[in-house]
C-alpha cells in the first residue's frame, strides 16, 4: 500500500519540480530530491531514470555533489533576484515594510550559498595560484636549517 502512494507522491513532486524550471518562485531542486527519495523506495525503474536523466539528474548529482556550472549559479541568481525585487516591491508597495526588507536579506544568504558552491569540473570559480607556481614569499632566514632545504644546488630530482 505504501509504494504505491510514494509513486504518486514521487510523480506529483516531479511535476512540480519540472514546473519549477520555467517558474522562478517554484523551487526545483527539493522536488525533485523528495521525487527521487520517493522513487528509491517505490519503484528503480523510476529512480533510475529520474537520476540518469540528462538534464533532471543534473539537479539531483549538483545537490548530492555540492557544485553548479557557472552558467546555472548565474540563471539561478538572476532569477532569484529578479523575483525577490518583485516580490519585495510589491510588498513595499502594498504597505508590508518588514517582510519586504527581509526578502532581500534572504536572497543576499542564498546568493553567498550559490557563490560559494563548487563548480563541476572541482575547480573554484576564480582560479587561485596554482600549485605548481613559484612562491613570491621571501624564504625564511633559517632555511638552510630546514630538513627540507636544498644546500648542495643540485636540484630535487638529483638525489646522487
Amino acid at each position: 500500500m505504501l509504494k504505491p502512494l510514494l509513486v504518486v507522491v514521487g510523480c506529483v513532486s516531479l511535476a512540480l519540480g519540472v514546473l519549477g524550471i520555467f517558474l522562478p518562485l517554484l523551487p526545483t531542486t527539493p522536488f525533485l530530491l523528495l521525487s527521487a527519495f520517493c522513487f528509491a523506495r517505490s519503484s528503480t525503474r523510476l529512480h533510475s531514470y529520474l537520476v540518469n536523466h540528462r538534464v533532471l539528474g543534473t539537479y539531483i548529482s549538483n545537490y548530492n555533489n555540492h557544485t553548479m556550472t557557472r552558467a546555472h549559479k548565474t540563471r539561478t541568481i538572476v532569477a532569484l533576484w529578479i523575483s525577490i525585487a518583485l516580490s519585495a516591491g510589491y510588498l513595499a508597495w502594498s504597505g508590508y515594510t518588514i517582510p519586504a526588507v527581509i526578502l532581500p536579506l534572504i536572497a543576499a544568504g542564498v546568493t553567498v550559498h550559490i557563490a560559494t558552491l563548487r563548480r563541476e569540473d572541482g575547480r573554484p570559480d576564480r582560479p587561485g595560484p596554482s600549485p605548481d607556481a613559484p612562491s613570491s614569499a621571501p624564504a625564511p632566514d633559517n632555511a638552510a636549517d630546514h630538513p627540507s632545504a636544498d644546500t648542495t644546488g643540485r636540484g630535487a630530482a638529483d638525489t646522487r
